[in-house]
């Protein structure tokens, strides 16, 4: 695969798990990346603005098989999130507006390569500061910026 990629993150943080409420949040980031490959590893860098605060998020990462995936934030939030199938994971997510501990709880990791083409699925659940919050699920789509963008011209618009 090309360094160039377009990666594709869609997440999805179902708090109805927990509570009485139907209140699932969808989230999707389409972004530039760049891709390199070593040691058996997958690395995505790019960039992410957030709406209303100075400054940018780098973020780092680090597909290693179906059994862990790392993703490392530096910037304006600082995180090091590391999901591993069937462990429970602690890390400090730090923000602009405060610092809180999470518990990654992770199910599911899978990881589906083809030449032009990596797909990641994790699922886990989330726990904040000692305090169930959501059952949540990634998906990525990691590909090389031209073949991306055929796809995304593809899509329906609303």
């Amino acid at each position: 695969m090309t360094q160039d990629v377009l990666l594709t993150i869609t997440g999805l943080h179902d708090i109805a798990e927990l509570s009485e409420e139907e209140d699932a949040e969808v989230l999707e980031v389409i972004a530039p990346a760049r891709y390199y490959r070593k040691n058996g590893k997958h690395y995505i860098l790019y960039e992410e603005v957030v709406e209303g605060i100075p400054g940018v998020i780098n973020n780092r990462i680090k597909i290693s098989g179906e059994q862990m995936l790392e993703i490392m934030k530096s910037g304006i939030t600082n995180a090091h999130m590391v999901f591993e199938k069937n462990r429970t994971n602690v890390t400090y997510y730090e923000t602009p507006f405060g610092q809180m501990q999470m518990w990654l709880s992770t199910r599911k990791i899978a990881v589906h390569e083809e030449d032009n083409q990596i797909q990641v699925e994790v699922e886990y659940s989330m726990d904040i500061n000692h305090e169930a919050q959501a059952e949540c699920r990634i998906s990525m789509d990691i590909r090389p910026k031209t073949a991306a963008e055929t796809v995304l011209q593809q899509r329906p618009t609303s």
